[in-house]
Order: structure tokens, then sequence, then C-alpha cells
């Protein structure tokens, strides 16, 4: 039963009564507490009065023109002090300091980004915030964790829509090119394609996020008047491209994936009379991760890394 009265006592207790016994034990003075807390004398007074009724315990004395703490009030002092500093330092949180913080932080991108930009980024954040974890997931992935709006990934690398609560910031174009296997039949020769021989080959199409094509291509292939045959379909540019490298396909990859994989896959960038647009890759975070020291740096880490990998 005392366990009982003395949990609905203590939810029923102002804690702002707390700051006032704090000051006053530490102060020893009514008027200088209220001037600690910026209140005036007789709302201490007041606080005071009714902290006796809460806790049953004239809590001072006066003594000339100070006041003398009750036994009680000695008892209770030191707790409260380390209470309010423990709150205290839990809603502040101690000072960041970069080169000590050990955060896990979160980027998701397609596998171009990874390719393409990745390597500079995990460079530079190694010298900003040397001892935190990189984790990168692809952008699947982040859609079934509850996208930005859940807890799972800090920053999103791509093509996003403008989305409430979800703050956005451009970082770099990508630019996208057609390849086929160099020793293409018809097509591997560096001479301009034509939209007729196009329209009669087979091409591999990407859908990075859950089946979806890129709606910048398609438009593209349609404005240029192809109608392209799609031979395969796969989640990735690195697939898209391993397939060209062993089949008479074509591809649409973005620049920054042919200029990794191309030397190594045997690929030939085509002249072809289609016209994609650059697409502008956005960086993206949701509100809750705004004002987060640590997750501020990591944003600036990738602007500035994908600043100087622009394609």
């Amino acid at each position: 039963m005392t366990d009982i009265i003395t949990a609905v006592n203590l939810s029923a207790l102002d804690l702002n009564l707390l700051l006032v016994l704090d000051a006053v034990l530490s102060e020893r003075s009514v008027a200088r507490a209220a001037r600690r807390l910026h209140v005036t004398s007789p709302a201490i007074s007041n606080a005071l009065s009714r902290l006796r009724t809460a806790l049953g315990d004239p809590i001072v004395t006066r003594s000339g023109r100070g006041i003398v703490p009750t036994p009680r009030a000695l008892q209770l002092g030191p707790a409260i002090a380390r209470a309010l500093q423990t709150i205290d330092e839990a809603l502040h949180g101690d000072a960041f300091d970069a080169a000590r913080a050990s955060p896990t932080l979160t980027v998701a991108m397609a596998d171009a980004g990874q390719l393409g930009r990745l390597p500079t980024i995990a460079a530079l954040l190694a010298t900003e915030m040397p001892r935190a974890q990189l984790r990168v997931v692809n952008v699947d992935t982040m859609v079934a964790l509850g996208g930005l709006a859940g807890t799972e990934v800090d920053v999103a690398i791509g093509m996003h829509d403008p989305t409430p609560q979800i703050h956005r910031q451009e970082i770099y174009e990508e630019h996208f090119v057609l390849v086929v296997r160099r020793g293409h039949p018809r097509l591997g020769r560096p001479k301009r394609s034509t939209t007729s021989q196009l329209a009669e080959e087979r091409f591999v199409e990407v859908h990075v996020a859950f089946g979806k094509p890129s709606k910048v291509v398609q438009r593209a292939f349609t404005s240029a008047g192809v109608i392209r045959d799609i031979a395969a379909i796969v989640p990735t540019f690195t697939a898209a491209a391993a397939l060209v490298a062993k089949t008479d396909y074509i591809a649409t990859l973005p620049r920054s994936v042919v200029d990794v994989l191309a030397p190594s896959l045997g690929l030939h960038t085509l002249s072809s009379p289609v016209k994609i647009p650059p697409s502008p890759m956005m960086m993206s975070w949701h509100q809750r991760t705004h004002v987060d020291p640590a997750m501020q740096l990591f944003r600036d880490v990738i602007a500035r890394a994908t600043k100087n990998e622009r394609s």
C-alpha cells in the first residue's frame, strides 16, 4: 500500500517544485532562489507552501535573514540535485564531438550510387567522423523498412518527389548513355546509331524500386519514336551491364556506372539519337533527423563528396 501511495503522490506532484527546492537549498535564501529562477519571492514562498503539503514536512525554517533546511530537506537535496542534472543531460545531451562520435549512419541508394559515389562518400566520412559506422541499403530495403519516415534510414539519394516532412537537396546530376558490348555485330563500331536500328534491337531494362521503370528513359525513347523490345528486366544497373557484356542487348545506364564497369566488362558507349536528359539526384531526409548534429555532418559529407563527383 505504501508503494501505491508514493506513486500517486509523485504523479500528482508538480516537478517544477523540485526546481524550487533545489534552488532554495543551494542559495539558502528565498530572494536569491527567486533571482536564480527568474521569478518573484512570493512565487518561491508559494511553491514552498505547496511542497510542505505534498511532503508533509516544513522543508525550511527561518533563521534571521536566512533559512535553515529541515533534516528531511537535507536528505532530499542531493538526490534531487542528481535527478535534475540527469534530466538536464538527457534533454540537452553532451556536446557533439565528431572525432569521438560513433553513430550508425544509414544511407539508401541504388547500385549506381554505390558504384560511382559511395567510395568518395566513405573516404570523406572516415576523415570527418572516423568512428562512425556507415550502413548502406538499397532502395527496396528502404521502402520495406518504412522509408525515411521510419527509424532505420537516415538519408536517401535518388530521384525523389516532394513529400511532407521530407527535406530535399539536389547534390548532382546523373547522365545516362546507351551501351552495347564491344564487338556487337551491328552496333559495335563507333558510329552513330539510327532510330530504325535501335527499333530492331532488344533491350535490358532496369527497375530500381519494386518493378518501376525509369520514366525519364521511357519518355526519351518515346520522343525519339523508338519502341523498345524488352528482352530482360533486372533490379540493378550492375546486372544490366553484366547482361549486355554477354549478349547483343542494349542497356541504358548511368555514365558513372559505365565509367567503372566498361573497362572490365568490355562495354561500348553507343552514339544515339535518343536524347535522355540528365536526372537531378536528390539527397532526402526526414524532419526527425533535421537538427541532429551527427546527421547534419553526415549530410554535409555526402553533399561535399558528390559535388566533386558530378557526371
